[in-house]
């Protein structure tokens, strides 16, 4: 069913006409994220230019009811900014000015369309930088990544989006407008910044956010080992967190991951080899080079058979180049592929790394693993091809991945979001209550359910489940609380 034109129409009157995609091959552009398998054309596509307009805008589809889907660069990879047919989106590219730096209070002011990059690019000058780094950091944007609460490499050390910043302001799906949380980050009363922070835009839409910037650390020592197995990579990593090193980054990649990222960007890893580990450490010089001296010997008590050590920042850059690499590299050796995202314990690596792999001999499809070893957040990439008919395969198998994490102990997801992707995974982790809980806090923000629908939580519609009865609590039926 089309928008009335009278919506349409208001959409015009608070935007520029111009700013008002209504052309179906203009909207294609905007049909998914990059998780490219989930597709749906949206009805039109919003680009406001300020904040007033994307206030303006929300507040068009509060009053029609009309669903909408905040976007930013597009990078997502679990559906999150999916858009909804008979709905709009609102992108906010170009919201991309950098308002403030304030290198005194070590914080900076930004609006959602500025990349993850580029705020440590308005940083630098003043010896700072912003610790979240995202394999995409040079396209994706602060306000995805507040979305998604990203994290990147060296979240093992510094935390992710959550960690780093103080406050957001945010467009409720009524169009009203509020700040959640202060620029010191101390605040009296509920965490909202917390509770929106991570919400995959279920919630509302950011306008402006204050991050944290840190100063750049004294010297940084990264290295590339090769070694003979996967266990041993992961054995690596368990006695460098045992001995009480906490390094910057420790990522993992396996001989498929080294081969497309070798071929794609000529890093100067080792191909054929069956894991290396990339190791980061940064901070006062004494202290980093007596850890690295430590995480050496660990390196070769576990059978290390290559160790190169970057001398320059050009080999580091070149180090990393393969690793951030990786996720589009695969296309170099599998027409498609679905980039997964779970967390396991730490301690537990090998045994699912070594499951991941059975599971995709059952399927008859590769995986290719690359991933964030110190914290156990893996990210399979399971690589397929549509023209030979695999896709449903690669689906199943991805999905068993995911809830193949929360069966050892871990989690659906470590920052690429639940989005469409995993929806239907989610009672694989959370009880009945527990959804019910997350279901009465969006209604909260978004009681008539326009804001991203269709996201995060299981419906009928995604999944095929059959809604259970509502069952209120004690102290609801007693009158102390109401249901809102």
């Amino acid at each position: 069913m089309a928008l009335d034109p009278a919506v349409r129409s208001a959409f015009e009157q608070v935007l520029e006409p111009r700013d008002v995609i209504s052309d179906p091959v203009g909207c294609r552009a905007y049909e998914c994220d990059g998780l490219t398998g989930y597709r749906v054309t949206p009805e039109l596509v919003l680009l406001p230019r300020d904040a007033a307009q994307v206030a303006a805008a929300v507040a068009v589809c509060a009053e029609h009811r009309v669903p909408f889907v905040a976007r930013g660069a597009g990078t997502g990879l679990s559906g999150g900014a999916l858009p909804v047919a008979e709905g709009v989106v609102i992108s906010l590219a170009r919201l991309k000015r950098v308002l403030e730096v304030d290198p005194v209070n070590r914080r900076a002011v930004v609006e959602p369309g500025v990349t993850n990059l580029e705020i440590t690019a308005a940083a630098s000058p003043h010896g700072l930088y912003y610790a979240p780094d995202p394999s995409s950091q040079q396209v994706c944007t602060i306000g995805g990544n507040v979305a998604e609460n990203s994290g990147g490499a060296h979240c093992l050390k510094y935390g992710f989006t959550t960690n780093h910043v103080y406050s957001a302001e945010v467009v409720l799906p009524d169009g009203s407008v509020v700040t959640l949380g202060t620029d010191t980050g101390e605040q009296a009363g509920p965490d909202l910044r917390g509770v929106f922070l991570g919400s995959e835009g279920t919630l509302g839409i950011t306008t402006k956010i204050t991050v944290k910037l840190l100063r750049t650390p004294e010297t940084v020592r990264t290295l590339l080992a090769d070694f003979p197995s996967v266990r041993a990579a992961g054995d690596v990593v368990s006695d460098i967190v045992s001995a009480g090193i906490v390094p910057a980054a420790v990522e993992m990649m396996d001989t498929l991951a080294i081969e497309a990222a070798e071929e794609a960007v000529h890093a100067g890893y080792t191909v054929g080899v069956p894991a290396a580990l990339v190791v980061e450490l940064d901070g006062p010089v004494e202290e980093c080079d007596s850890q690295f001296e430590q995480v050496k010997a660990i390196c070769e008590k576990h059978g290390c058979t290559r160790l190169h050590i970057a001398g320059s920042p050009e080999e580091r850059a070149a180090i990393w180049r393969g690793r951030k690499a990786a996720f589009a590299a695969v296309g170099r050796i599998s027409p498609d592929y679905f980039v997964q995202d779970g967390v396991v314990p730490r301690t537990r690596l090998a045994e699912v790394l070594d499951r991941i792999a059975e599971l995709g001999r059952d399927a008859g499809i590769r995986v290719a693993n690359v991933f964030h070893a110190g914290d156990g957040n893996l990210h399979p990439l399971v690589l397929y091809s549509a023209a030979l008919g695999e896709t449903e395969r690669a689906e199943k198998l991805s999905g068993e991945i995911a809830e193949l994490c929360v069966e050892f102990g871990g989690s659906l997801s470590g920052e690429h979001g639940i989005g469409t992707d995993k929806a239907c995974s989610m009672p694989k982790m959370f009880t009945e209550d527990d959804l019910a809980v997350m279901q009465r806090v969006r209604d909260a923000f978004d009681g008539h359910n326009i804001c991203n629908p269709g996201k995060v939580l299981p419906t009928p519609r995604l999944c095929g489940e059959r809604p259970g009865k509502y069952e209120p609590h004690p102290l609801e039926e007693s009158g102390v609380i109401e249901r809102l």
